[in-house]
């Protein structure tokens, strides 16, 4: 699990690395949080910050992370007033963050398939890249699943060989007898 600090950095180096893939016009501006008031954050770690507008995809992202996480901890809902009308701004919050989330994956999406087009070999080598992975990671499997056969194998081994020993410690003087007296029989019972 991320937190929102780690979530922000990873974004922020993902647009960095690729300038201006990110600007697009909005659909539509974003609407003000709902909701009663503004969302005030509380002591949570949320700086009070200006309000901005958003110029990326990504901005719009954090933007609307930052709608979600603010009408969670806003003083209205800690209070609880009117459960109703939170509850309906939190969803609000909610589905437009997944809405942009969606609209990021489709980004990232069509970049993939121009890329596709445009690079093939690029394409062919990360799929090499990802096969030789998960068979490294396959071989250490395998290796440590033969490691573990070795030892049960050891372990299995070693009780057989036990038994022959215990067998070899009854062939002593005691054994000779044990066996001798074992071929007597038994006494008959007079009546």
């Amino acid at each position: 699990p991320w937190g929102a600090a780690r979530a922000q950095s990873a974004l922020r180096k993902m647009a960095a690395s690729l300038p201006g893939m990110f600007s697009h016009p909005p659909q539509n501006p974003p609407p003000p949080p709902p909701g009663p008031g503004p969302p005030a954050p509380t002591g949570v770690g949320l700086a009070a910050a200006p309000p901005r507008t958003p110029s990326t995809l990504v901005d719009e992202l954090e933007a609307s992370f930052e709608a979600c996480f603010a009408s969670l901890v806003s003083q209205d809902y800690v209070n609880g007033t009117d459960q109703e009308e939170i509850r309906t701004g939190v969803e609000q919050c909610i589905q437009k963050f997944l809405d942009v989330a969606r609209q990021t994956e489709c980004f990232f999406l069509q970049k993939r398939l121009q890329l596709a087009v445009q690079k093939p070999e690029q394409v062919i080598k990360e799929d090499v890249s990802e096969l030789k992975n998960e068979l490294q990671r396959k071989e250490a499997l395998i290796q440590k699943h033969l490691s573990k056969l070795r030892h049960w194998q050891q372990v299995l081994e070693d009780i057989n060989v036990q038994p022959k020993k215990s067998t070899d410690l009854a062939q002593g003087p005691l054994a000779y007898l044990e066996q001798a007296s074992a071929n007597i029989p038994a006494p008959l019972k007079q009546t």
